[in-house]
């Protein structure tokens, strides 16, 4: 991608009659509330960038990302990881209406914003945590990560940058904007284009309550036969007795990249599976009282396991956690049994 220097923007700047370009101007830094799955007492307040990110478009848009959520249940171990869950493209563009596609980064970012705002469509971008200051507390200007943001405003004179990302929406500005942006930055050989995506949001659909329900069960139903053929958590359970040694041998740095992509995407994702079937309880369409509370044991087990495993590394000490899994697998297993025969009942 092509580096964009301080003198083009200030062409851009003055070829362009608006300075501002925002795609949602109701929403501001002081006036947002994030959605209830950002802000309530949860085991995981951020799941992971992706999900988060597509939790707080939807509610920016004034939408229930409870909706989509079946999804979840089919998280499942594959030998190293549990799968990052992610919203289903095509799931959300027949929920709400909201197309995403992927973007061609052919131009510079700053020029593709522009286009694009422009025209009322967000940007969902893969940047660099480092320039974010809304993870002050963990990689700003300390690490760098990659991360998904979605861009909703654009403000070329004041360099300032609205965007969602995690748990809410933020601005950032000035030598922030500059790097996210790449401005003056000298070209690096190999440099790879981030991966984008387009957020159409002309096609929006507002549907009644009901309605809404009865579309996100028809997805419940989907999922519920796209379960992991065995129980993930047994397999999970024997591939943790290979790599506690492997941990320990390796450290806390590389304990934190394992537990990130094992213990808290396991645990994360029924947090939300839980979520989800609470809000259908709560509507009186069923009742998954028993699922719920399973899958609210598996997300609290694997909260706890997070430090626990962490001394472990530290200590180099023996660690047992056979009991433990064996417990969240009974509980995937019931969980599971509860609520195919809640949606049966």
């Amino acid at each position: 991608m092509a580096v964009q220097s301080a003198a083009v923007v200030v062409a851009i700047k003055q070829s362009y009659e608006m300075n501002v370009f925002n795609v949602l101007p109701d929403i501001t830094i002081s006036s947002y509330v994030p959605h209830q799955l950002h802000i309530g007492e949860y085991n995981w307040i951020e799941k992971n960038c992706y999900i988060d990110l597509y939790i707080e478009v939807l509610n920016g848009l004034k939408l229930e990302p409870l909706a989509m959520l079946p999804f979840t249940l089919a998280v499942d171990f594959v030998g190293d990881q549990w799968t990052f869950f992610k919203p289903q493209l095509a799931e959300m563009r027949d929920l709400y209406g909201v197309d995403v596609q992927e973007m061609s980064m052919w131009r510079p970012l700053f020029d593709h914003c522009i286009e694009h705002l422009g025209s009322g469509r967000l940007i969902s971008v893969e940047v660099d945590a480092y320039w974010l200051p809304d993870t002050q507390s963990t990689d700003y200007r300390k690490q760098h990560t990659k991360t998904t943001i979605a861009i909703v405003k654009l403000d070329i004179v004041e360099q300032r940058l609205g965007y969602f990302h995690n748990a809410g929406y933020y601005e950032l500005a000035n030598e922030d904007f500059r790097n996210i942006f790449r401005i003056d930055i000298p070209e690096v050989a190999g440099y790879l284009n981030p991966y984008a995506e387009l957020i159409h949001i002309d096609k929006l659909i507002r549907r009644p309550t009901e309605e809404l329900i009865e579309l996100s069960c028809e997805l419940l139903r989907k999922y519920i036969k796209l379960l992991p053929g065995t129980n993930p958590i047994h397999r999970f359970s024997e591939r943790f007795k290979q790599e506690l040694p492997i941990l320990q041998d390796k450290g806390l740095e590389y304990y934190h990249l394992w537990a990130f992509n094992n213990t808290r995407q396991l645990g994360s994702a029924f947090e939300l599976t839980a979520s989800y079937l609470k809000w259908l309880t709560a509507t009186g369409s069923y009742n998954f009282s028993s699922a719920i509370a399973r899958f609210e044991k598996i997300s609290s087990e694997n909260k706890g396991l997070i430090l626990k495993v962490a001394r472990a590394v530290n200590s180099k000490r023996a660690l047992d956690l056979s009991d433990c899994y064996e417990s969240m697998a009974e509980d995937w297993e019931q969980g599971m049994r509860f609520l195919n025969t809640a949606l049966s009942s």
